[in-house]
């Protein structure tokens, strides 16, 4: 049985944050603006209108679906420009010919990825705290919420990465339908607040069982059960994994 190349994981883990390191800039600050812009056209544009949801102010509504937000976006683009920029610049064949199995290298980008986006998850939930009181009745379930959801659109994100065959290709995915699904998936209202046909419609949107459960570790409600926001993440994570597995077993837009 092989051993694990924890040296080359590691090596392959601190290159792809050092990225974030020379792009601060637009890693940390970008996020805080957008949050503080996000409280001022929501908070005071809508929450003038909605002063509670499920007896929670509509301020503080809001921060859970505004991380998740941020989360989804962050981390399919960490994940993805990472193991595209390989494929573009055509050192995809060192890393594929490197010491490093298929598990320790999508380990090692995968990694990287969810650790940043979950550092600017933080960092917003930091921000949000200046505008609204917060409280987190759940703390352990919130950061697991965090983890889970920030690994598995990092794999998801992964998969693009590899799909894609230009720079156009890579956003495609994140504008057109993740963004979207999250505007629609109860990030910014209650679900419950809709028509019943509409209300049961969105339970088709996938995004609603990542932002109910992570809004049900901060105030205990929820428009899901926590089981069905948990079981639907790990099926998401288990299927991403699937399709990685044949990816690299068939070289699948890894090689010529």
């Amino acid at each position: 049985m092989n051993r694990l190349n924890v040296g080359g994981v590691w090596a392959l883990y601190r290159y792809e944050l050092s990225r974030a390191v020379r792009t601060i800039w637009q890693s940390v600050a970008t996020p805080v603006i957008t949050t503080a812009l996000y409280f001022i056209v929501f908070g005071s544009a809508i929450g003038s209108r909605i002063h509670e949801v499920g007896g929670v102010s509509y301020g503080a509504f809001i921060v859970p679906g505004l991380i998740m937000l941020s989360l989804l976006t962050q981390s399919i683009s960490n994940a993805s420009i990472g193991i595209y920029f390989p494929k573009f610049t055509g050192t995809i064949f060192e890393i594929l010919s490197a010491p490093l199995s298929a598990i320790e290298a999508v380990a090692a980008y995968v990694g990287a990825a969810a650790t940043k986006s979950i550092a600017i998850g933080l960092v917003i939930l930091a921000t949000a705290t200046l505008f609204v009181p917060l409280r987190i009745e759940h703390p352990v379930w919130m950061v697991a919420f965090l983890i889970l959801t920030s690994v598995a659109f990092s794999l998801f994100g992964f998969i693009i990465g590899i799909w894609a065959k230009s720079f156009e290709q890579l956003a495609v995915i994140p504008a057109l339908i993740v963004t979207p699904l999250t505007f629609l998936g109860g990030a910014f209202y209650s679900i419950d607040m809709l028509p019943p046909f509409w209300r049961t419609a969105s339970l088709f949107n996938p995004v609603v069982y990542l932002v109910s459960g992570f809004r049900w570790s901060f105030y205990g409600q929820g428009d899901v059960s926590v089981e069905a926001s948990l079981a639907f993440t790990t099926l998401f994570i288990a299927a991403c994994l699937a399709v990685l597995i044949w990816i690299f077993r068939t070289g699948w837009r890894l090689k010529p």
